[in-house]
């Protein structure tokens, strides 16, 4: 059974895309199928998976107006160990052509059902917006992973985001959950840090995962290399940190199956 998860937040900057790469990442070294959808139109995930967005033939915007047939015409494998719809700016323009189309909220999961039963896990990096895309990703989705910045505003953003995902379960996908709160860019020194942390755990419960992402210089750095910090330095706390993420959601995974 594969279990679509997107990684979803409408502010930018909080680590959406590190955690879709760098968990895609982790999850590949154990062993998992994964397949990492770029549906960003900043293309950040793509590069960040060591393909360069702007020498693509053919993106996930190909794919959702049917430029394509299959996802299996726009394909890609990173080095990584996982498989990639690679996107870049082309997105913006199908986001605009999505809007005319009837039934637009479900046109992701009409184009990637044929990848259901292939793969463990399909990861979806999100724009940091609640648009047409980021509704498709939803309603595709199983779960979502939220990374939560641990930041003043943090707190307003995720009620505005739960919100969101509410709605949409209550209309187009009444299977959608969230997988849990992830704390990103922690500085434990930081007092409003650890402040915004014991609100988020204090707030949300068991819906906060265990695992904390740090402030880390090689996970800042691993992307202009167009690797994830797994790969850049496996050792630092930013890789160890996402292989026990990794870890952590197998193991949720395991308890709900």
């Amino acid at each position: 059974m594969t279990t679509v998860l997107s990684v979803c937040n409408q502010k930018g900057g909080v680590g959406k895309t590190t955690t879709s790469v760098n968990l895609s990442s982790a999850l590949a070294k154990n062993k998992k199928k994964i397949l990492l959808v770029d549906l960003d139109p900043q293309g950040n995930a793509t590069m960040g998976s060591g393909i360069n967005k702007n020498k693509l033939s053919s993106t996930i915007a190909d794919l959702l107006l049917s430029e394509v047939e299959s996802f299996r015409d726009i394909l890609l494998h990173s080095d990584e160990g996982y498989d990639l719809l690679p996107a870049n700016q082309t997105l913006t323009y199908a986001e605009l052509k999505l809007l005319e189309e009837k039934e637009r909220e479900n046109t992701l999961k009409r184009k990637l059902k044929d990848c259901l039963g292939i793969y463990d896990f399909v990861i979806i990096d999100c724009p940091p917006s609640l648009n047409i895309l980021t509704v498709n990703a939803l309603s595709f989705s199983n779960k979502v992973i939220i990374p939560a910045q641990c930041e003043y505003y943090a707190l307003e953003g995720i009620a505005s985001l739960v919100d969101t995902i509410e709605k949409i379960t209550n209309s187009v996908n009444s299977k959608l959950q969230i997988g849990g709160i992830l704390r990103t860019m922690y500085d434990p020194r930081n007092n409003l840090a650890r402040d915004v942390s014991d609100a988020l755990k204090k707030h949300f419960g068991k819906l906060v995962y265990k695992t904390v992402i740090p402030r880390n210089i090689n996970l800042a750095e691993a992307p202009s290399h167009g690797v994830s910090v797994i790969s850049y330095n496996i050792g630092c706390k930013g890789a160890l940190a996402y292989i026990g993420l990794a870890g952590e959601i197998i193991k949720r995974m395991r308890k709900e199956s």
